[in-house]
């Protein structure tokens, strides 16, 4: 199915957008957007960015006379700055901007790259959201284990957070990824590359109650499922179906919405085991980062906590 068609979530066609841009830059953002989905399999809403990203610029360059083919540096900085936008949304359009160009000119071989020398906002450096250790206990133990779903979601809770797993690695364990005897996992994560990981003894636990009591009776009918997690409908879980249990297990202990995410239990992960004496290089291999500075940022996160528990007791705090 073509991208660009009106049967693709009902994006803009190139009928419905050349009232807005001209006929060549309609075709070349359509070319491109097409490129890059088959190239890198880009996610949708990224697609719609890029796309909705190169029709703000082709309709402002078209006010100028110009179109994006014959634009130069100098209207592109004029853009930009008659933009006011956040640094994050110009990041992601100058991203737009770059991938478009840099294809441009692979094309049409000697054409200019206009964005080679345009320089990158700063992003502004977020630490990563971490919850208290008594908000990691009370989300853990929230679900019901006297249910097989129940029993599923607190090994899944429990590993996620014992292991520091992503969310994604999580929900494509299989089921020979587990060794119960040594207590580890075999993860496939980033690019590829495989690690193991320790998994701790009450996560363990309860992986192998879930294994034992919770699993046959979701696999039950359903052939010989490798996913070492189960839905009720005996395929493997999903990143939405994880998102939407840790969102209902967090409202039922009192945690807000917007404190918590499954990325948020493998950032608590990270900052507890370094608020516990924890070595970085060890912590960079349980994470699977590929550098060193990606770990180091939970640094930042532990160093917050110490000064707002210093300035919390301290007499003069």
């Amino acid at each position: 199915m073509v991208r660009g068609s009106a049967s693709w979530g009902g994006h803009a066609t190139i009928a419905s957008m050349s009232d807005t841009a001209s006929t060549d830059d309609t075709r070349l953002i359509e070319r491109f957007i097409e490129r890059v989905w088959a190239e890198d399999g880009l996610a949708d809403r990224t697609l719609e960015a890029y796309r909705r990203d190169l029709q703000q610029l082709a309709r402002w360059l078209g006010t100028r006379g110009k179109t994006l083919a014959t634009a130069a540096r100098d209207d592109l900085s004029a853009y930009h700055g008659s933009q006011p936008v956040s640094v994050r949304s110009m990041a992601r359009r100058q991203s737009a901007f770059r991938r478009f160009y840099a294809q441009l000119a692979r094309d049409e071989g000697k054409r200019e790259d206009p964005t080679l020398l345009m320089q990158r906002p700063r992003m502004p450096r977020s630490l990563p959201k971490a919850l208290a250790e008594r908000e990691i206990e009370a989300l853990i133990v929230a679900p019901d284990t006297a249910t097989p779903l129940g029993m599923r979601d607190r090994a899944m809770l429990e590993l996620m957070y014992s292991s520091g797993l992503r969310v994604s690695e999580l929900v494509d364990l299989p089921l020979a990824g587990l060794n119960t005897r040594q207590g580890v996992l075999r993860v496939t994560g980033k690019g590829g590359k495989d690690r193991l990981v320790p998994v701790g003894e009450e996560a363990l636990a309860h992986v192998e109650a879930y294994l034992r009591e919770a699993r046959p009776l979701l696999a039950q009918g359903h052939g010989q499922p490798t996913a070492l997690f189960l839905s009720r409908r005996g395929d493997a879980m999903t990143r939405q179906m994880f998102w939407t249990l840790v969102k209902r297990y967090a409202m039922q202990v009192g945690i807000p919405a917007t404190r918590v995410s499954p990325h948020v239990l493998r950032h608590s992960f990270a900052t507890h085991l370094l608020n516990h004496g924890a070595d970085l290089r060890a912590l960079q291999m349980l994470l699977g980062h590929s550098a060193l500075s990606t770990t180091q940022i939970y640094t930042l996160v532990a160093k917050e906590g110490l000064k707002r528990l210093h300035a919390q007791h301290h007499p003069r705090g």
